[in-house]
């Protein structure tokens, strides 16, 4: 048994020595996550206190289930929720697929310079913040000379409230949301389909299969496990839309459709000094992704795809 143990700690350091620069390289990465992902879980239980700055976590008096009591009984608690869901829908029937169509059209683009070129182009919004995408919507879509409105009154019709009113506020986020990320979005569906073999394309061409059959039968087959994991990872942020985007289109004469989770965290906590409450909505979100995820995932498995573990 000793001669066992040494065996196996003189091949973990033989590993370990093989590998350093590698394991070098992905140290900040660990240290990000256990930094700003793992040490922060210690202050969710304040969720289950009646948190005061002054008395700390160790000397603030513990509630229970008393927030979250709180929370499932607010009158706005549904509203909020649908319009969580609501968004979250849509990003998932209008959003995700326009990445991997992206990819498919620009995997058949033979001109490497003009390939090289759209992709930059529908690059460059990811680097932009949600204040610039949303200033920029806000000079196109004024009332007080913005260019669509403009446009509109120009072929004689009557101009339209973008920005105060209710029913274009989800039109105009996913939209949004599209501009800015779906170009990005490309880059793990080309850098899957780049290692596809070439032979399968040029053998199917022999049999007399389009560019059409190609991507139905070949490419699509080849990217469904990418296309799964992404999908799994994407259903975990179910109620994690972003603060800051819905923020900067948020008003009170659309307050009824844009109100979400993440809206209302920030309200309740950082404004009014809820921190307790707000650390139960946390923590009600953090759950829901996490079942969400763990429930997907056993989905994909049972198809028969390798899904995220």
């Amino acid at each position: 048994m000793p001669i066992r143990r040494k065996s196996r700690g003189s091949e973990l350091s033989r590993r370990l020595k093989r590998n350093k620069w590698l394991y070098v390289m992905i140290f900040p990465g660990i240290l990000y996550f256990l930094i700003f992902k793992y040490a922060p879980m210690y202050g969710l239980v304040i969720s289950f206190q009646d948190f005061k700055p002054y008395k700390g976590i160790s000397g603030s008096d513990w509630v229970g289930l008393k927030h979250f009591e709180r929370l499932f009984a607010e009158p706005d608690f549904l509203q909020i929720l649908s319009n969580t869901l609501i968004l979250f829908g849509m990003n998932l029937v209008f959003f995700f697929p326009i990445p991997i169509l992206l990819a498919l059209l620009l995997n058949e683009v033979r001109a490497a310079a003009f390939k090289r070129t759209v992709q930059t182009l529908i690059y460059i919004p990811h680097f932009m913040s949600w204040v610039i995408i949303a200033s920029i919507s806000y000079v196109m879509l004024t009332m007080d000379g913005g260019i669509i409105n403009e446009l509109i009154a120009y072929f004689g019709f009557q101009k339209i409230n973008f920005l105060l009113s209710s029913d274009w506020f989800r039109p105009m986020y996913i939209l949004q949301v599209i501009w800015r990320e779906a170009g990005w979005g490309t880059i793990i569906y080309l850098a899957a389909i780049a290692s596809v073999d070439v032979e399968q394309y040029e053998a199917a061409r022999i049999d007399g299969a389009g560019r059409f059959r190609q991507i139905w039968h070949i490419t699509l087959p080849a990217i469904r496990s990418v296309i799964i994991v992404l999908l799994i990872l994407k259903i975990g942020d179910v109620l994690e839309l972003g603060f800051e985007h819905v923020y900067l289109l948020l008003n009170s004469m659309n307050r009824d459709v844009a109100e979400i989770i993440d809206t209302y965290v920030y309200t309740a906590g950082l404004r009014q000094g809820q921190y307790s409450y707000s650390a139960a909505i946390g923590f009600f979100k953090s759950f829901i992704g996490l079942a969400l995820v763990m429930a997907a995932n056993r989905l994909a498995r049972k198809m028969g795809e390798d899904g995220v573990y």
